[in-house]
């Protein structure tokens, strides 16, 4: 009987510590813009996880990859992601899809990185000369792909989402370097380190460099927000120490960078493009309202957004669900 009570007991215990087990679901590209994200996971991958020790108790970090910001932002509609690194245009145009209800950014993490590379024989030198051109961009309606079409039309060139004066394709990265090498796309609009090789492997020349732009913000669901505001909170800090921490480490930084894309892409990866594309991607936990607010008028003249509820309401501190980043007061959602 002792020994069935004893069975019993440690059955309760086992399946007592599994339920007390608190599981995060992040998601992140494979990219060197998401560097806090390639790194944290790096460290997870390690058994040092930096957001699990950071945090305390039983947790466990899932992470997610996906090519774009539109694929992470659909992950969150669809409950299968908690927090995720991802492009302000997507965050702002979930935002905007929700009236406001969903989604929430809750820190900066990384301005520049992004870049028009044109090939080396396309002739490309000035907006004029894209009249008939084919450039890509990672996906339809990224960060990208919006700023793109934004500076076409600058340029005094028609762009509509199936063509115009030139054509802007959304594919994902890896089709990119391939088809630019293959002369079958003229120019690419991406991020590091697809930026780095297309110039290292194919040639290609950087036309125009996003260096003040917002490439990457921090973003959790409101749900998650609600329901896990201490432990939201605590999975901020941890980003933006590790921020710190990546600006104080850069070549630690880079060596799990290399490994944690060589993981993650099952190729190798070199050192020497990492260091290359480095340069490019400026580290911040602070957020640009003013480049946030470029992004919806961007979004809206291409034709992916039509009314955005207060932007202010998008940007809160954790433990407010709709504290803005500039200190004016916040505004409860309808």
């Amino acid at each position: 009987m002792n020994a069935l009570f004893t069975a019993a007991a440690c059955a309760l215990a086992v399946l007592s510590s599994v339920h007390a087990e608190t599981r995060i679901r992040m998601g992140h590209f494979p990219n060197v813009t998401h560097v806090q994200a390639l790194v944290a996971r790096n460290f997870s991958r390690e058994g040092k996880g930096w957001f699990e020790e950071r945090i305390g108790g039983d947790v466990k970090i899932d992470w997610y990859v996906y090519n774009a910001g539109p694929s992470a932002m659909e992950a969150m509609f669809a409950g299968s992601v908690d927090v995720t690194y991802v492009g302000p245009s997507p965050a702002i145009n979930a935002f905007a899809r929700s009236r406001g209800r969903e989604v929430r950014i809750v820190s900066g993490a990384v301005d520049g990185g992004a870049a028009l590379v044109v090939r080396p024989d396309s002739g490309l030198k000035t907006g004029a000369d894209f009249r008939g051109k084919r450039i890509a961009t990672p996906q339809l309606g990224n960060t990208q792909d919006v700023a793109c079409r934004a500076w076409l039309r600058e340029q005094g060139l028609k762009i509509s989402q199936l063509g115009g004066d030139a054509f802007v394709i959304p594919m994902p990265n890896p089709e990119q370097l391939s088809l630019f090498v293959a002369r079958e796309i003229d120019a690419a609009w991406t991020v590091e380190p697809w930026v780095s090789r297309l110039i290292r492997e194919a040639g290609g020349k950087v036309l125009v460099e996003e260096r003040d732009s917002v490439t990457t913000v921090l973003v959790s669901s409101v749900k998650f927000m609600k329901e896990q505001r201490q432990l939201l909170d605590k999975i901020v800090k941890a980003h933006q120490e590790l921020t710190d921490w990546v600006k104080a480490n850069p070549e630690e930084a880079q060596r799990r960078v290399v490994a944690e894309l060589s993981e993650l892409t099952k190729s190798k990866i070199s050192p020497e493009l990492i260091a290359a594309a480095w340069p490019r991607i400026i580290l911040t936990n602070e957020i640009n309202m003013t480049s946030l607010e470029t992004f919806v008028k961007n979004a809206q003249e291409a034709g992916f957004l039509r009314k955005v509820p207060d932007l202010h309401l998008l940007v809160a501190a954790p433990s407010s669900s709709s504290a803005p980043s500039d200190k004016q007061p916040a505004k409860d959602l309808p």
